[in-house]
């Protein structure tokens, strides 16, 4: 094949790419691949975020590959580490040698005569290059690197001092002695402030609405003795598949039993809790445990910071930004010398490729997902998407084992291409794509940027890894789903 010609072109090499690689390397090991990356560096987010204490938000056990195990005691672990974990396990298995560099897809049209994807990419910023592929499998994640969420702060361009969104932090950016407001309530803000609290002179997390803590141990002895009495390779798939326990059991008790639920996260939030900070109004969210993803505290970080007394929580509304500070609704106000618009990512699909059939634009927001992997009406063309709720290794790995068996099942049977099609005479009922009442989430439905999800049949979005990586393997794969064999 010439070097711009293969059979699948994986885009992006983080997480998601890193493993359908690896799958596809394993299920048919003679298919010729390439992974188009738009960035220098391998590992996604892991290498893209540069502000302070950047970590997962899931455990590592979980989050790691199922096939080349997070090997440290601790289960939540810094981006530096999870980077040097990624690229040593994509070189160990040979999948680097296959990543194309500065590699940014502009657009992908598939042709029905030619039975291929023609892919129009912007090497090193200025080059054009085409290339072909018969499959693509997109791993770009859900999030624009270029921008963030676009929030409304009122009198934000008053503010005389410095202005950072996490996803573009500047690393010359010194808050020793600072005063640093944090303008949010999520992952990224209860990352920042106990990471920050030490040199600052102060740090404050401001939330119009608060979020469920779950603090978790940096360290489970109960794994420790996995590991001294198994032989290693069992004792990391023990330890894997206790977390995957846990971790399910846990949702579905807060799910079944919300009550009781918020009766337990509260109780493990307010044995952390400094007497100066109330449990209410800081910690009493609006919403039902697990209707938002949770704010992970590994040895309890953030509540130890607030213990230091260098850090506050505040609820309120910003009512403006002032020169020197914000005034909020209350008629407080917040001096600061920082703040950090910590408001949410924007959510993109696909890396903002544009996607064609035959020339003509796919409007992606108006079909439907086939087994949370692949797109109505689109051929030889599936997605990663990750849980909401559980690591995003664990959806990314049941869509690549569910997209390799797909393509063995179109080359045992000599088919050019496999389409998902909605019946004539089927109803869908339409259902939103992520269970979550995120703002990210409902501006990206509001700007019609994700496809849809249905009630019922292959078109019902996935949410359980149990249940997906079973049908992966051994579940129907004809419903909704055609295939076609097209002289090229």
């Amino acid at each position: 094949m010439a070097d711009n010609s293969f059979d699948v072109i994986i885009i992006g090499a983080g997480i998601s790419g890193i493993n359908a690689a690896y799958r596809l390397q394993e299920g048919i090991p003679d298919y010729s691949y390439a992974i188009l990356e738009a960035r220098p560096e391998m590992g996604g987010t892991w290498s893209f975020f540069k502000y302070p204490g950047i970590r997962s938000d899931s455990d590592l056990h979980t989050f790691g590959f199922a096939w080349d195990p997070w090997k440290e005691d601790r289960s939540i672990a810094d981006a530096a580490s999870i980077l040097k974990y990624l690229k040593a396990t994509a070189e160990r298995h040979g999948i680097d040698k296959h990543v194309k560099y500065r590699h940014q897809v502009e657009s992908m049209d598939w042709s029905t005569e030619k039975q291929h994807w023609q892919l129009v990419v912007t090497v090193d910023g200025t080059d054009k290059r085409t290339f072909y592929a018969r499959q693509i499998l997109m791993g770009t994640g859900y999030y624009d690197y270029g921008r963030g969420l676009n929030t409304n702060i009122p009198g934000i361009d008053n503010f005389k001092g410095t202005v950072v969104h996490p996803q573009f932090w500047p690393e010359d950016l010194d808050y020793t002695d600072k005063k640093v407001v944090i303008i949010g309530s999520g992952a990224t803000a209860v990352t920042l402030l106990p990471s920050m609290t030490e040199k600052a002179k102060s740090v404050t997390m401001l939330q119009r609405s608060p979020s469920y803590f779950l603090p978790v141990p940096l360290v489970v002895p109960v794994d420790q003795f996995i590991k001294k009495i198994f032989p290693e390779s069992w004792a990391y798939q023990i330890v894997r598949i206790r977390f995957l326990v846990v971790s399910f059991l846990f949702i579905q008790f807060c799910r079944l039993f919300p009550k009781q639920g918020i009766k337990v996260l509260r109780a493990a939030t307010e044995k952390e809790l400094p007497s100066n900070i109330p449990f209410e109004p800081h910690f009493v969210p609006r919403y039902l445990p697990w209707q938002q993803r949770m704010c992970i505290t590994p040895g309890g970080d953030f509540f130890a910071a607030l213990r230091t007394g260098k850090a506050d929580v505040v609820t309120d509304t910003i009512e403006t930004i002032t020169p020197t500070g914000i005034q909020l609704k209350s008629g407080s106000s917040l001096d600061a010398d920082i703040i950090i618009t910590a408001t949410g990512l924007k959510v993109r699909f696909g890396g903002g490729a544009k996607i064609l059939v035959d020339g003509e634009p796919y409007q992606i927001h108006q079909k439907y997902v086939w087994r949370g992997a692949l797109l109505q009406d689109l051929p030889n063309f599936a997605f990663v998407f990750g849980y909401t709720d559980a690591s995003w290794t664990l959806g990314a790995d049941a869509a690549a084992q569910l997209w390799v068996r797909l393509l063995k099942t179109a080359r045992a049977n000599n088919m050019t291409s496999m389409v998902p099609r909605v019946g004539e005479k089927e109803v869908i009922t339409e259902k939103p794509l992520l269970n979550l009442n995120s703002t990210y989430i409902r501006a990206a439905e509001q700007e019609k940027l994700l496809p849809k999800a249905g009630a019922q049949g292959p078109w019902l979005f996935r949410s359980s890894y149990w249940k997906e990586i079973w049908h992966a393997k051994f579940g129907d794969i004809q419903t909704g789903l055609q295939f076609y064999r097209v002289s090229s």
